[in-house]
C-alpha cells in the first residue's frame, strides 16, 4: 500500500509484518503470499479513501517487512514468530499479519494474550485445519487460554464444521450465515464480542473459490468478496488488538485476484483500526 518500510518500528499505531510461510515447506505455496499482497496492494484502492479522511492519514502504520523463517524447519516457526511479535508489541500498539500458512496464528495469539490477557476471537476461515492433535488451532488457543471462548465467533466454516468446533463459541457455517446475511451476521458478533480486546483471523479461503482461486480450497459455497469486507466493517465497533490475513497461494492462481482480495482485506482492517481508536473521520 506504499507504506514506509521501517523494520524496527517504535511508537507506531500498527504494523505489517509478513510471514513467508508454508505448512509444508517441500512446494512454495502461501509462503509468496506476502509477496504477492504487497505487490497488489500497490495498486489497490485503499479502503476508506472514499469515507472521509484517508486511512493512513488517520492511523500511524508503517511495513516492517518480512520476518525470517527457514521454510524447511516447520519446528521453529512458533518461537521465531512469537519472539518478533513481542518485540514489535513492546514498543508499538498493534501488528497486522500477512501470511503464510495458519500455524502461525497460536504463535500470534501467545503475543496479544501476553500483553492483553485471553482475547476474544473474530475467524473467518473455510475450514478449522490447523496444527494441533484435534485438528483445530481454536482448541490449543483455549487449551493455552490465549483465548477466552465464551467470546469467539467462526464465520464461514463449510463442509467438517460443526457447533462443537467453537468451545463456548459461535460458529455461523456457509449455512447459517447464509440465513443470517452480513446484517445479521454483525449483529451477533457484536454481541458475542462486545468491548473484549480481540484478535481479528482472516484466511482468505473463507471466500468462495471464484473470488478466491489461490487459496487451496475447491468446496463452492463460501462467501463473496463483497460479503466479506462488508462483515469486516463492524471490526471498528469492536476493541481490534491484532490481526492476520492469511492462506494467500500465488502458485494456485495466476490471475492474482486471490492476492487482491487480501490487500483490500489488510486495508479494510487497517480502517476499521482506525475507527475502532475513535480518531475523528
Amino acid at each position: 500500500m506504499r507504506l514506509p518500510l521501517d523494520r524496527e518500528p517504535s511508537a507506531r499505531d500498527l504494523v505489517v509484518l509478513g510471514v513467508p510461510y508454508d505448512e509444508s515447506g517441500r512446494c512454495p505455496g502461501t509462503r509468496l503470499g506476502p509477496g504477492a499482497v504487497r505487490d497488489v496492494s500497490a495498486l489497490a484502492h485503499v479502503p476508506g479513501a472514499d469515507r472521509g479522511p484517508g486511512t493512513f492519514d488517520l492511523v500511524d502504520c508503517v511495513d516492517a517487512g518480512d520476518i525470517d523463517l527457514t521454510p524447511w524447519d516447520s519446528g521453529s516457526l512458533p518461537g521465531v514468530l512469537y519472539k518478533r511479535l513481542a518485540h514489535l508489541l513492546d514498543g508499538n500498539a498493534a501488528v497486522l499479519l500477512l501470511g503464510g500458512g495458519r500455524s502461525l496464528t497460536v504463535a500470534a495469539l501467545r503475543s496479544v494474550a501476553e500483553r492483553h490477557g485471553p482475547v476474544a476471537l473474530l475467524h473467518l476461515a473455510a475450514d478449522p485445519v490447523g496444527p494441533h492433535p484435534a485438528g483445530d488451532v481454536l482448541h490449543q488457543a483455549v487449551e493455552e487460554r490465549l483465548v477466552d471462548p465464551s467470546a469467539v465467533v467462526r464465520i464461514g466454516l463449510r463442509g467438517a464444521g460443526g457447533p462443537g468446533r467453537a468451545p463456548g463459541g459461535v460458529v455461523l457455517d456457509v449455512g447459517r450465515f447464509g440465513g443470517l446475511g452480513v446484517r445479521g451476521a454483525v449483529g451477533v458478533v457484536r454481541h458475542r464480542i462486545g468491548r473484549r480486546p480481540v484478535y481479528v483471523s482472516v484466511a482468505v479461503d473463507v471466500a468462495d473459490p471464484a473470488f478466491a482461486p489461490g487459496t487451496g480450497t475447491r468446496v463452492p459455497g463460501g462467501l463473496t468478496s463483497r460479503e466479506v469486507l462488508g462483515l469486516l466493517r463492524c471490526v471498528g465497533d469492536l476493541c481490534p488488538v491484532g490481526f492476520e490475513v492469511l492462506g494467500v497461494s500465488p502458485p494456485q492462481d495466476r490471475s492474482g485476484i486471490t492476492a487482491a482480495l487480501a490487500a483490500e482485506i489488510g486495508g479494510e482492517l487497517i480502517h476499521q483500526y482506525a475507527r475502532a481508536q475513535r480518531i475523528p473521520m
